[in-house]
């Protein structure tokens, strides 16, 4: 493929995932199979809204620019140029999604060409899941972009090991705008520690190991040293300046407050993982492929290229993460998708065998080495299949039990199945080769799949909680207080003053004392306090008997009927 003809089906691609992301901006989100939070983007756009409105970043006790300080800078800066609003806000992950299909084309066409960056690029552009949440204000968008910028970079420093340095960098971007990137920060410098390991002539023999390129071997202390210059810069112009607060918003509220780290929750995560969110089986075909394609990298492990390596870790060590701190809500796997695409697409653009031609010769060593990897894969893979099917109802008390059941079962049968009869299963892979109509068949059904569920969205889209935030603000003058969560939620279209409460963290210490706010903004609909934690919002109220709803608002968050109630704490005082 000519080059021109390359850059202009890449940038066709992009624009078509531009408009994708851009059409109807201010539309509320769609409330199944996707998991954003429409009154999560109030909050994490909070100091943002305050310095471009009152210009002071922190006004009240919730200041998540400690938790993510990249994120809020961008927004900042998108409320400094725009004016602050909905679709101002929901710009900043507009240009994170569409900067992340063209990262991941230029990387994908310097590890496997062109022609498979043009496949990655096209089904990137169109997946719901990653359309969906590059419209919504969160940093998901923002944070994987960071880590596609850093994987492709990584790749490209095959042929200018330069890249490496801005590789490092894009890791610490991604982790200081979401710390939920900690995985990849693990992966990539694993990853390069093991290609300057591999440049010692002992360690190499010792392991039957390819040299690698010495390009590579510059890319990876490039990308080392990126990645400490970054790390130490940020921490001593951010970090350490704000330790106390840092230290509360990352590891005593995000860490030690959510997740337990007992054997039954840690084997509650790990069942978790393939049926608790339906994402994996929305991408079930491309994740069959980027199994395989896992598979593949570890057979040939000893000659594979850094990037791939890299994208295997990044999949596995990040579901390592989800197991370890949270596997149940689906901004969790939000990461997974660019990944999932990138190493689909390299089997569908490469015209080679499924699986490459030493997986035959694989010893039983090399096989039980690798078993738990095959077990993930296959949970994974089966989970997602069977998940639709064998879901019991959302009220009761374990409704994924079965289809975990019936998961682990047949994941071990295949897993046992494949290692007993490897000769054989392996070479009836390494004979298969996708070819050309399979590979265009699997790519429009993905297409057709994923703009379908954009023009079903389309067709009943509106602008509840947009026109909600707008009459808040006819209501309420400027800088009227107004306390609970969905203020903030909210507080996007208007000029009030929103005062945050969390169970443990934000205002909760004065939560009851704070009678210089009359207001309280709440969801009375599916139920009273729909958006706090364990009764936080009924307890507030049940210190104001004297209270009255002053106005209500048709809002859009859940399947079903959602109302936000404005009351007046002192309404009869």
């Amino acid at each position: 493929m000519s080059r021109a003809r390359y850059l202009t089906i890449a940038l066709l691609i992009v624009l078509g995932g531009t408009m994708l992301r851009t059409m109807w901006l201010r539309a509320d989100p769609p409330t199944t199979s996707v998991g954003i939070v429409h009154h999560d983007e109030g909050p994490w756009t909070h100091n943002a809204r305050n310095k471009a409105l009152w210009g002071n970043w922190q006004t009240d006790n919730w200041n998540p620019v400690f938790i993510a300080p990249v994120f809020t800078a961008f927004e900042y800066a998108a409320f400094q140029a725009f004016g602050v609003g909905t679709w101002q806000a929901r710009t900043v992950p507009v240009a994170s999604g569409v900067a992340a299909i063209a990262l991941l084309m230029m990387g994908l066409a310097a590890l496997a060409g062109r022609r498979v960056a043009l496949i990655g690029g096209a089904l990137l552009a169109t997946e719901y899941t990653w359309v969906m949440w590059n419209r919504a204000a969160l940093m998901e968008s923002t944070m994987t972009a960071f880590i596609v910028m850093a994987w492709a970079a990584y790749a490209m420093g095959s042929k200018r090991p330069a890249w490496g340095l801005v590789a490092g960098v894009a890791t610490a971007l991604a982790f200081f705008t979401k710390a939920a990137a900690a995985f990849f920060v693990g992966a990539i410098a694993l990853d390069a520690l093991i290609t300057l390991a591999l440049s010692r002539p002992g360690l190499r023999a010792s392991v039957g190991a390819a040299a690698p390129a010495r390009e590579d071997v510059r890319t990876a202390v490039f990308t080392l040293a990126g990645l400490a210059v970054a790390f130490a810069a940020i921490g001593l112009t951010f970090v350490v300046p704000h330790w106390s607060d840092y230290w509360f918003y990352n590891v005593q509220m995000s860490v030690e407050r959510k997740p337990s780290y007992d054997v039954d929750s840690l084997k509650f995560r790990l069942t978790a993982l393939a049926v608790s969110q339906d994402i994996f089986t929305r991408l079930w075909p491309l994740l069959v492929l980027a199994g395989a394609a896992i598979v593949g990298i570890c057979v040939r492990l000893r000659e594979a290229k850094p990037a791939e390596r890299l994208l295997v870790l990044w999949v596995l060590v990040g579901w390592l993460e989800l197991v370890v701190h949270d596997s149940s809500t689906e901004r969790r796997y939000v990461m997974f998708v660019p990944a999932i695409i990138a190493l689909a697409s390299m089997l569908l653009g490469s015209a080679a065998s499924i699986l490459p031609a030493q997986a035959v010769s694989a010893s039983w060593r090399s096989r039980l080495i690798g078993l738990p990897i095959w077990l993930a894969l296959a949970y994974v893979t089966f989970g997602s299949a069977v998940r639709p099917f064998l879901l019991g109802e959302p009220g009761s008390e374990h409704p994924f039990a079965l289809a975990v059941r019936v998961a682990a079962a047949l994941a071990v049968l295949a897993v046992a199945g494949a290692l007993i009869w490897w000769p054989a299963v392996a070479r009836s892979f390494t004979r298969r080769r996708l070819g050309v109509q399979f590979a265009t068949a699997v790519i429009l059904v993905m297409l057709a799949w994923n703009l379908g569920q954009y023009v079903r969205w389309a067709r009943v889209h509106d602008e509840k909680n947009y026109r909600a935030s707008l009459e808040l603000g006819r209501l309420l003058p400027p800088g009227t207080l107004v306390q609970g969560k969905l203020a903030n939620g909210l507080a996007l279209e208007n000029r009030i003053r929103p005062i945050f409460v969390g169970r443990g963290f934000g205002n909760y210490e004065d939560r009851f004392d704070r009678n210089d706010a009359r207001y309280i903004l709440t969801y009375d609909l599916p139920k009273v306090g729909y958006e706090s934690q364990r009764g936080l919002i009924e307890e507030i109220l049940q210190r104001y008997p004297n209270r009255q709803i002053v106005a209500t608002f048709e809002v859009d968050e859940t399947p079903g009927a959602d109302r936000a109630v404005l009351i007046d704490k002192h309404a009869r005082d």
